[in-house]
């Protein structure tokens, strides 16, 4: 499992991205209400995406490695950490599995999510032998209180309260991410209308589409404008 999860974590940048073309594959449907996997799928999704800005705006960790290769430089303990050791993991998998809902698709939600939590189970097994051969008894103590998955609530409000939030930071770190899950989170709703409802239906609210694809476009550019320019620092 270390040796597949290193070999992941190297290549996963090329990887993850083709896990949201695939929600666009057609596929036999999950739901005959529509309703129900646009609204659920997008409450998860954004759950996900509340927990890494949380994790974000209290302390970041890098996770991108160094050389594509997994590195740290320290052993991170602090904000939602003290929580979950993986809460920005958990995040992704919370809006994959949210967009693969809001997709409708049989062939996601029964493959391409279960392949997704090996994908993160295997990389989270590689990360954790880096740490533990690296912070040694330090990591062991940590595990030994903190879950890998499922965060532990007990003390969240002390945590939320006693750190100061970085907003900038958030938005600097996270403008890519939410940009792309949310113009996939839109095109997705249009999808489904299609494929259920026929492009009648899309073209009734084709300028919704639009205007909410533009925002989001907007959003984006003013936040990157604003991280290249140095007018937003991570701090």
């Amino acid at each position: 499992m270390v040796r597949i999860g290193n070999i992941l974590f190297h290549y996963r940048n090329f990887l993850f991205p083709v896990f949201y073309l695939l929600l666009f594959v057609p596929s036999p449907r999950v739901f005959e209400n529509i309703y129900i996997p646009l609204i659920a799928g997008f409450a998860i999704a954004l759950t996900g995406q509340l927990i890494r800005v949380a994790t974000i705006g209290l302390v970041y960790i890098i996770r991108g490695g160094k050389d594509r290769q997994i590195y740290a430089e320290g052993l991170v303990t602090e904000g939602i950490f003290t929580h979950c050791r993986n809460p920005l993991y958990v995040g992704n998998i919370l809006v994959i599995i949210g967009l693969g809902i809001m997709s409708n698709s049989m062939f996601f939600v029964c493959l391409m999510i279960p392949l997704f939590l090996f994908f993160y189970q295997a990389i989270v097994r590689a990360e954790e032998n880096f740490l533990r051969n690296k912070f040694g008894a330090e990591y062991d103590a940590y595990t030994a209180k903190t879950n890998r998955w499922v965060p532990n609530l007990k003390g969240i409000s002390t945590t939320l309260s006693s750190m100061e939030f970085n907003w900038k930071r958030v938005m600097i770190k996270e403008y890519n991410t939410t940009y792309i899950w949310l113009t996939g989170a839109v095109l997705l709703v249009v999808k489904v209308l299609y494929e259920q409802k026929g492009w009648a239906v899309v073209q009734q609210s084709i300028q919704i589409f639009v205007v909410l694809l533009l925002l989001l476009l907007s959003g984006y550019l003013f936040v990157r404008f604003m991280k290249k320019t140095k007018r937003w620092v991570a701090g």
